[in-house]
């Protein structure tokens, strides 16, 4: 399955990330909606050129794409996160805010 790419954009088959994250094709699109799916697109660089490294996070789970320029998914990864927290805001004298 490839990625279709146009440009700097890519756009991936809710298919290939239902797969991925084990969830239906339709959760997947309500969740990228919902914002609840969101994404890290990096361009390769030196050797790496012609490669973009997508990654996708969900939850505690983030799932990266290698592509190549047509989109050919050169390699797969799926790894845990840990979650993102709100920084914890300090006064001046290092006592937490809020």
């Amino acid at each position: 399955m490839t990625i279709e790419r146009s440009g700097d954009e890519f756009v991936i088959p809710a298919e290939l990330l239902a797969d991925a994250f084990r969830m239906s094709e339709p959760d997947i699109r309500e969740g990228m909606r919902a914002n609840r799916i969101t994404s890290l697109s990096e361009t390769g660089v030196g050797e790496d050129e012609g490669r973009w490294r997508l990654t996708f996070f969900f939850e505690d789970r983030a799932v990266r794409f290698i592509v190549d320029e047509h989109g050919k998914v050169l390699k797969r990864a799926a790894f845990p996160i840990r979650r993102r927290t709100a920084p914890v805001m300090r006064d001046e004298a290092g006592s937490r805010e809020g």
